[in-house]
């Protein structure tokens, strides 16, 4: 009855017919919950509106993101990210209203909750809905997916069509939006400000490594040669803006049967509709004949009642945003108190948070700054500190700054700083408040001084120090550094620093947290026999995330091939 397995290919062929059973029965099981999934938005209660006639109006907040895919990418966050960023708005309360909730709040006063939450998904890629779906309905929140009008009938799979549209509206999850009839780029130059002039998205894709921040968007502006003379008469650039309104109705009203309410301008934060007066007041005219509400401006979250319904302001959602970069930038809009996300409440209770927000996230510690200061943790356990080594992996991003303060007092008027800021490595000593620079170096190996750092670039950075009497011995990334002679002495704490740096981003203008993130931080006696401090996982935490990382490994590889 038992055939034996006589052969290795007979046990692979055998193995291998239970791994595709196992991962078929998964699937099925996955089909069939989604074909008889009846869940259903929730309206919120009013029970949620504690802003009344005589107390203070709460408005409401308005969150973006360009996208989401299952891995993320430097422009889309994965889902991991972002179901942590709407557990994190979720746990604090926030509730989500409508389109029709917005236009009411301000034509109609309608009162909203306290914490209203718009959130926006755009550039209507088919990936943001497959992934973004089931976050929503696992907390009960209704979103806005932005397209563009030139999509609707289109036969390119990343993005969604008409069809797409009616059965995301069908789940009750989703309201449907536009960016306007198509994304598209005028008055291109690229990283060494060579002209290059009109280019469609796909084009600006291919090409985005070699191009700078100075572009603009269709409809933004005059088209204009690398003089920045005018190529087109005002009767041209009226005629092409007008051709592109008229399109957008027809594309929508085809697809959907509507032209939808909510308008996203690209590209946001001119003072007006564009970049050039005649076209702002060309856009202004047929966005306000056409649409109910604008989103005009980026980079900040809250609207109230001194917005208006045609100038609403939201802030667009970065896939490297820790969730507490994104519950900060909140609180620093509305001046509403919100409650971090602490992690592992075991490795918590040796840290001391003195500012901004710490994440324990297994052997990483996230710790985030306030708005443009700092955020800093002191070891609780380090007060008797003085010769020892210290090693950590800091993977914050490359722009910001992470610091190690070593035999520090609690006032922070004398210490032993190592910064890492910009790609840039900084030792500093304080004695009686008075701060000096003992030694700096650039980190980056590249020769190249016309690269340019991008906000989301991630740093990777292994840090050794050795602080033996008045010697301080750096590693860094496998090289030795000189030996730097110091002057404070005694015993001290060792504490933890982000701080936030100015910086300039064309696709998150007022991005003013940062988070520092000190991996594997471990602390042992100048002699390796004495292990003081340690964050790394022990074997059976370590063998857990292993498998854990295997499993989510298949998983990916089974989305992305089949």
């Amino acid at each position: 009855m038992y055939r034996r397995l006589v052969s290795k290919k007979d046990y692979k062929k055998f193995i291998r017919g239970i791994i595709e059973g196992i991962v078929l029965l998964l699937l099925l099981i996955i089909l069939l919950k989604s074909l008889f999934d009846t869940t259903s938005y929730e309206p919120f209660t009013n029970d949620l509106i504690l802003n009344e006639k005589g107390q203070e109006d709460t408005g409401f907040i308005a969150l973006a993101y360009l996208g989401v895919s299952r891995m993320g990418a430097d422009t889309v966050i994965s889902t991991q990210r972002l179901e942590e960023h709407l557990e994190a708005l979720y746990n604090n309360g926030y509730v989500t209203i409508t389109q029709q909730d917005v236009i009411d709040y301000y034509t109609k006063d309608k009162k909203l909750p306290k914490k209203a939450l718009f959130l926006i998904f755009e550039d209507g890629y088919t990936g943001t809905a497959i992934f973004a779906q089931k976050i929503l309905e696992k907390y009960n929140f209704k979103a806005t997916m932005v397209t563009y009008g030139d999509k609707m009938f289109s036969r390119d799979s990343a993005f969604l069509d008409a069809k797409d549209l009616g059965n995301l509206e069908r789940s009750t999850f989703w309201e449907i939006g536009t960016n306007g009839y198509r994304l598209s780029y005028i008055n291109v130059f690229n990283k060494e400000n060579h002209y290059i002039g009109e280019l469609e998205s796909t084009q600006f894709n291919i090409l985005a490594p070699q191009l700078g921040r100075n572009y603009n968007h269709y409809l933004m502006d005059y088209i204009r040669d690398d003089y920045g003379i005018p190529k087109e008469t005002y009767a041209q650039m009226k005629e092409r803006i007008i051709a592109d309104y008229e399109l957008l109705e027809k594309a929508y009203k085809e697809g959907i049967g509507y032209i939808p309410q909510l308008h996203v301008l690209m590209h946001a934060n001119t003072g007006a509709f564009g970049n050039n007066q005649k076209v702002s007041d060309l856009n202004e005219q047929y966005i306000k004949l056409m649409f109910a509400m604008n989103f005009n401006r980026e980079g900040f979250s809250f609207n109230n009642k001194v917005s208006t319904l045609y100038d609403l302001t939201r802030m667009q959602g970065q896939g490297y945003w820790y969730p507490n970069h994104l519950l900060m930038r909140i609180q620093d809009d509305s001046k509403v108190s919100v409650t971090f996300v602490i992690g592992d409440d075991k490795r918590t209770k040796d840290w001391e948070l003195i500012r901004g927000a710490a994440e324990y996230r297994g052997e990483d510690i996230v710790l985030t700054s306030e708005s443009k200061s700092s955020g800093l943790i002191r070891l609780k356990e380090s007060t008797s500190y003085e010769n020892y080594i210290v090693s950590t992996r800091l993977t914050g991003n490359v722009i910001g700054s992470q610091s190690l303060y070593l035999r520090a007092d609690d006032n922070l008027e004398n210490y032993i700083k190592i910064q890492i800021v910009n790609n840039q490595l900084y030792v500093y000593e304080c004695i009686k408040n008075k701060e000096s620079l003992l030694y700096e170096k650039k980190i980056s190996e590249e020769d190249d001084n016309t690269k340019q750092i991008e906000i989301h670039d991630k740093g990777a950075y292994a840090l050794k120090v050795i602080l033996n009497k008045d010697t301080l011995q750096i590693q860094l990334d496998e090289e030795i550094l000189e030996e730097i002679f110091i002057g404070l002495e005694g015993k001290g704490s060792l504490y933890l620093e982000s701080s936030w740096v100015e910086g300039y981003s064309q696709r998150n203008l007022y991005d003013d947290v940062y988070d520092g993130v000190f991996e594997q931080v471990v602390i042992s006696t100048v002699d390796n026999q004495t292990i003081l401090y340690d964050n790394r996982y022990d074997s059976y935490e370590k063998m857990k995330k292993k498998i854990e990382k295997l499993i989510h490994n298949i998983v990916n590889w089974f989305i992305e091939t089949l």
